[in-house]
């Protein structure tokens, strides 16, 4: 757990402790654009990388396996990473046993929380000159809080935040990873670029075909990958990977995200 509270105390610690705590790793995770000049013990400079979550959860946030295959390839590859989620009211809070949609009502930036064990920023506060490339796992979480592409479909918005950091990545020309359904942000605050979310023919392995096809309607170049398989849009800097969006064994989506942060941090 870090800090004081461990798995066999945290339960006797007194609710400010736990709320000092979180805000402690909050502030002490705060990047400046200094940190960009940060060198590891071996010499190689590190790469700063900001990563964007949805929630906690497939259904209704980010899904929990790619945020976390993202950070261990990330931690094997020596970069150093922030947690970013807009602090905002979830669309709705899926029962994932059932799958279905509850009345409660949770906060993105609390869920993602979750994932990133209490170290996450408010997503508003990212600055992009502190970092070099950006990530943003897939998860319905993207489709449902970070856009509205589960309710709009093709005509879907994104954030006003997260499309402000996706233009501010590119227009710095910095690499950005995106897998799983999160390439529909760049679609939107990119036209024109170059993605993958997989194959444009639906089958059992492929059941998101549609979202191949819909990206193309749009105007953007969707080019069909394997699983294992990444596309780099050189011109944009953006590289992109299927994760979930296929029916594959983990192991495989594992591998292809390990693909993709390596490309990404490769233009970083």
């Amino acid at each position: 757990m870090g800090g004081a509270a461990t798995f066999s105390n945290i339960s006797s610690q007194p609710d400010s402790f736990i709320c000092v705590e979180s805000k402690t790793f909050r502030k002490a995770a705060h990047f400046t654009a200094k940190s960009t000049l940060l060198t590891s013990i071996t010499g190689k400079m590190v790469k700063n990388v900001a990563v964007i979550l949805s929630g906690c959860g497939v259904y209704d946030g980010t899904e929990v396996h790619e945020a976390s295959a993202v950070m261990v390839h990330l931690s094997r590859a020596g970069a150093k990473v922030q947690m970013f989620a807009p602090d905002v009211e979830m669309m709705h809070v899926v029962n994932h046993c059932e799958g279905k949609p509850g009345t409660e009502k949770r906060n993105v930036l609390e869920e993602s929380a979750r994932i990133a064990r209490g170290d996450v920023t408010d997503l508003d506060k990212l600055d992009v000159k502190a970092f070099d490339a950006l990530i943003i796992p897939g998860g319905f979480g993207v489709a449902k809080n970070l856009s509205n592409w589960a309710t709009k479909g093709k005509d879907y918005t994104i954030n006003d935040q997260v499309e402000k950091v996706i233009k501010g990545f590119h227009q710095a020309k910095k690499p950005m990873g995106m897998c799983c359904i999160s390439p529909v942000l760049a679609a939107k605050a990119i036209p024109g670029c170059e993605i993958t979310v997989g194959h444009d023919s639906e089958c059992e392995k492929w059941p998101y075909a549609q979202v191949a096809i819909t990206m193309s309607e749009m105007g953007c170049k969707h080019k069909n990958k394997n699983v294992g398989e990444v596309h780099v849009d050189s011109k944009n800097k953006l590289v992109t990977t299927s994760a979930f969006m296929c029916n594959a064994p983990i192991h495989e989506i594992f591998d292809g995200l390990g693909v993709m942060i390596k490309e990404v941090l490769k233009l970083a």
